[in-house]
């Protein structure tokens, strides 16, 4: 059974409705759910407009569940995909460094640099140094 929070706050807080208040303190500002904290920052931190706008929309339409609800996120389409990444594959394994790839294919080096990490592509082979 879910436990109901009851509306205290701790002294030298600022409600900022019946359940959330903030609090600034030595060049941090805590949020507080009730008497718990739920996030902080530098006092001297700013967040973008279009950042506050969206969570405001979000509580407006699902209420405070909505920022506790695992929602999968999308992510555009790969553009390392089929005979892109065989050949991406081909060349790495031929030497080309990723810069050299990326120019090739005409694709973003981070794209193939989230690739290797995913495990999709083996990344080029560290050339040995030899001996004297």
């Amino acid at each position: 059974m879910p436990q109901l929070q009851l509306p205290i706050f701790p002294a030298g807080v600022t409600e900022i409705n019946s359940r959330i208040a903030v609090q600034k303190e030595a060049g941090r500002v805590f949020y507080l759910y009730g008497h718990l904290p739920v996030f902080q920052h530098d006092e001297h931190d700013v967040v973008p407009m279009i950042t506050v706008k969206r969570y405001v929309k979000l509580y407006r339409d699902h209420g405070s569940q909505g920022f506790y609800e695992a929602t999968p996120r999308h992510s555009s389409a790969s553009v390392l995909q089929g005979p892109v990444l065989e050949q991406a594959q081909q060349l790495l394994d031929a030497g080309r460094s990723v810069p050299e790839v990326a120019a090739e294919l005409n694709v973003l080096r981070n794209t193939l640099h989230k690739a290797i990490r995913a495990g999709r592509l083996r990344g080029p082979q560290k050339k040995s140094r030899r001996g004297n």
